[in-house]
């Protein structure tokens, strides 16, 4: 059922709490990328075109509950500031008297920001008293903080319960493209799994069995699979402990006629600063570890990609960063990016590589929550979401 849209609500002179994401990657003072900011800002330019008093919530960092200045939002509202063309002011408070003064001072179509929510300990312990005390600054709250929104905190559920609640325009956009995936999609349907960690997506793999008609697996949680499979896999990395679990799930997608592909061949080395040689599965020397997919898998996922009509990519095929072992990851990276199906990418990792390669405007979705996206296709309610009423039935 879809959510209540900020798009439905009159908001003219009305005082709108906006939960953000702009949990954003920042070095010395300086924001490396504004990608979150620029997410919410079909949000805030509706708001200000209606004549909202706009007051921005987010998180940043891990404070643990203290002000601590190296987390403040400051570079973030200077930052949004150029991006909207109006000055921002930032309460240097996260709820209280300081920022009530702010607040009132917001003329129509003004924005403040209150300074980082995990700067007070009731945050992340979703304390009901500072869900009063942020739901005292407005009328209205809206929700387009997808990337928190599997947090139940008190700026993501507990303020919902107390303000009439809305999905953000981002929201509203991760929601459907996400239930799309879900709910009878295109077929072939083709899940692509990497990253370092089976452990990580062993819910989501569990879930998607039922959902996808392929799943292709790359990356450092292949060679837990592959260990399951009777390979030897040198000095890679791996989860030993979840074998069994890796062969569960290799039986079950046999049963249930999905198609689990393995890589072929990898690049290899005996140093994650060493230069890559290709070699086949089946003949990683002991004192070598699997950095990349190799060259055949890259052709071989290529085309199951290319006949697919829904996707799914989670997490990159190798050691993405280091420039002997991202081939793989640029190469799945360019065949989802020319796929005609319905393309989803989420998780920090597989998102940056679209950026970086220059493809995401080539990809119909680009998720903004990594760990909310996976927790989203596992099946999972996301709190920040089900704390939004559903739209009412014209």
């Amino acid at each position: 059922m879809p959510k209540r849209s900020v798009r439905d609500v009159a908001v003219k002179g009305k005082r709108v709490l906006v939960r953000v994401d702009f949990n954003v990657p920042i070095d010395r003072g300086v924001i490396t990328d504004d990608t979150r900011i620029r997410a919410a800002l079909p949000t805030i330019q509706l708001l200000r075109e209606r004549e909202a008093k706009i007051i921005l919530c987010s998180h940043l960092g891990r404070p643990k509950g203290k002000v601590d200045l190296q987390f403040s939002m400051e570079p973030v509202a200077e930052r949004l500031s150029q991006l909207v063309h109006t000055p921002i002011t930032l309460a240097h408070a996260v709820s209280g008297p300081e920022a009530e003064v702010a607040v009132e001072s917001l003329g129509e179509g003004d924005i403040v920001m209150l300074d980082n929510v995990r700067f007070d300990p009731g945050e992340e312990a979703n304390d009901p008293a500072l869900s009063e005390r942020l739901a005292k600054l407005a009328d209205i709250y809206v929700n387009d903080a997808f990337g928190a929104a599997h947090r139940a905190h008190a700026s993501t559920a507990g303020v919902a319960a107390l303000l009439p609640a809305y999905a953000g325009l981002l929201m509203e956009s991760e929601i459907n493209a996400l239930s799309k995936l879900l709910s009878q999609p295109e077929r072939p349907f083709i899940a692509i799994l990497g990253g370092a960690k089976v452990s990580d997506k062993l819910a989501v793999i569990e879930h998607l069995l039922d959902k996808v008609d392929t799943l292709l697996i790359g990356g450092g949680m292949a060679n837990t699979f592959l260990l399951a499979e009777g390979k030897d896999i040198g000095k890679s990395l791996a989860e030993r402990d979840l074998v069994a679990k890796a062969s569960e799930i290799a039986a079950t997608a046999k049963e249930r006629g999905v198609a689990l592909m393995l890589p072929s061949d990898a690049v290899i080395s005996s140093s994650i600063d060493g230069n890559g040689n290709v070699v086949a599965i089946d003949q990683v020397p002991g004192e070598q570890a699997i950095f990349d997919i190799g060259p055949a898998t890259i052709s071989t996922f290529g085309k199951i990609i290319a006949q697919a009509r829904t996707i799914f990519w989670n997490g990159p095929m190798g050691v993405f960063e280091k420039p002997a072992f991202n081939a793989g990851t640029k190469g799945v990276a360019e065949a989802v990016a020319a796929s005609s199906g319905f393309s989803v990418v989420g998780g920090g990792d597989s998102v940056a590589a679209i950026e970086q390669l220059g493809l995401a405007a080539k990809i119909d979705h680009i998720s903004t929550g990594g760990g909310a996206s996976l927790e989203f296709v596992e099946g999972r309610v996301l709190p920040g979401i089900a704390a939004i009423p559903d739209e009412e039935k014209k």
